[in-house]
């Protein structure tokens, strides 16, 4: 199966899991969908679609990169698109006794990767990916981030826009660096910054 270099980006609904857990099941199973569309309908780079995965969805592009720019932007775009339907969808559901913990429990992270180690095949009418940098990938949505909302970008990406300073692309906040180690894979480097301020402007 012939490998190709692939953006991968995963936004992640946190909060998930206690939002299923603690809230109606009649109300949870309306907004996560609901939220998990507002996702896939607020790509504006051409991001492909590979997998809805309960509380994420699991973007790729192939071929040419975005520039810097437009892929922060759009990161941006899906966090303010996010809450914009958090709060339609508080109101819409304010009649539910658990309507008002959902922009409070609900949140969004996004994990931006870049790597040669993607393959990939049609299953039904879906790209099913596969490869050590998709495991990578998935792997970063648990890391030692102490924050709740962010993007995450490995340095598979800072790598790909090394003639770039990755600070300039962000004008809310600075981005910090860290690294986690994972079995079978190692350690694996990062940077991150804080998405709040993004509604807090």
């Amino acid at each position: 199966m012939k490998t190709t270099p692939t953006l991968l980006c995963i936004p992640d609904i946190s909060g998930f899991t206690e939002f299923m857990s603690e809230t109606d099941f009649d109300l949870s199973s309306k907004v996560i969908p609901t939220l998990l569309n507002k996702i896939i309908y607020s790509n504006k780079i051409g991001l492909k679609v590979s997998e809805i995965e309960g509380d994420a969805v699991l973007f790729f592009r192939t071929g040419k990169m975005p520039p810097l720019k437009k892929l922060i932007e759009q990161c941006e775009n899906f966090y303010i698109e996010f809450y914009k339907q958090l709060d339609e969808l508080r109101d819409q559901y304010k009649d539910s006794k658990d309507a008002p913990i959902i922009p409070e429990v609900l949140g969004l992270k996004i994990i931006l990767h870049y790597g040669e180690e993607v393959a990939s095949t049609k299953v039904g009418n879906r790209i099913k990916l596969f490869g050590e940098d998709l495991i990578v990938a998935h792997r970063l949505l648990k890391n030692k981030i102490r924050m709740d909302e962010y993007i995450l970008l490995s340095d598979g990406i800072s790598n790909y826009y090394k003639e770039h300073d990755l600070d300039d692309s962000f004008d809310w906040g600075q981005l910090k660096k860290n690294f986690t180690e994972y079995d079978h894979v190692g350690k694996v480097y990062y940077h991150y910054i804080n998405l709040k301020p993004l509604i807090s402007k």
